[in-house]
């Protein structure tokens, strides 16, 4: 499991976004963070994947300390990054926009060929496509180039900032269909932070709740059925 214990983090040195966040995230669970705009949600991802060296607190990851760890130190442990803005190569190919994503065993082409077709297989759209510039995908297309391209390194916990950014309804449900098969086929664990807090629920294990920075509510998706209605009222 991945464990976040009492991290304070910021940008500057002496301003803390995050105000001692605790958070604990399971393979084979989807993990969500939810609040409102500008709460730290993003900035939790990036301590934990190394962007943001935290202020005090540790993080852990299958009981060891990766606090601060170089972000291309964290492939090596089996953790991915998706951020939050689009990140693909828009005028590679779908093809070579993958293979960046093996590019720390590079040298290793029968691992590469192997990873790509696991991903084709994955989605089959990328794979129709693999001749094409990943600018003339859509929205929904280039988010799963981006997860396909963050699944190269085979990843067990993968960090994913906000996936329904930028799309429609439509569209954020497949990306979501394409996590939980992540999870179900593959027993992969994600921590996912998203402003669809709706769609999020439906398929969250479990719920952390924050506010300014600090832990608010947290529990299973059951827990905060009956009361989400309120909750995103509250935020807005």
């Amino acid at each position: 499991m991945l464990e976040v214990q009492n991290v304070f983090a910021g940008y500057c040195k002496d301003i803390n976004i995050l105000q001692g966040i605790s958070i604990t995230a399971k393979l084979g669970n989807i993990t969500i963070v939810i609040g409102a705009n500008g709460v730290g949600k993003s900035t939790l991802l990036k301590t934990v994947y190394g962007f943001l060296y935290p202020h005090k607190g540790r993080i852990y990851y299958k009981k060891e300390n990766i606090t601060g760890m170089n972000p291309f130190l964290m492939v090596a442990k089996g953790i991915s990054y998706i951020p939050q803005q689009h990140s693909i190569f828009p005028f590679l190919t779908v093809e070579e926009n993958l293979m960046l994503g093996g590019w720390t065993f590079r040298k290793n082409k029968n691992l590469i060929q192997h990873r790509m077709s696991e991903n084709y297989e994955r989605f089959k759209i990328l794979g129709e496509k693999r001749k094409a510039d990943a600018w003339s995908l859509s929205g929904g297309q280039q988010r799963m180039l981006e997860i396909a391209r963050g699944l190269m390194t085979d990843p067990e916990m993968i960090l994913f900032d906000e996936p329904s950014a930028g799309l429609e309804p439509r569209l954020t449900g497949e990306i979501y269909k394409r996590l939980e098969k992540l999870k179900f086929e593959e027993g992969r664990g994600i921590i996912l932070v998203d402003q669809n807090v709706r769609q999020a629920m439906e398929v969250a294990d479990y719920v952390y709740v924050i506010e300014m920075g600090k832990n608010k509510i947290e529990g299973t998706r059951r827990d905060f059925n009956a009361d989400l209605k309120e909750m995103i009222k509250g935020w807005f």
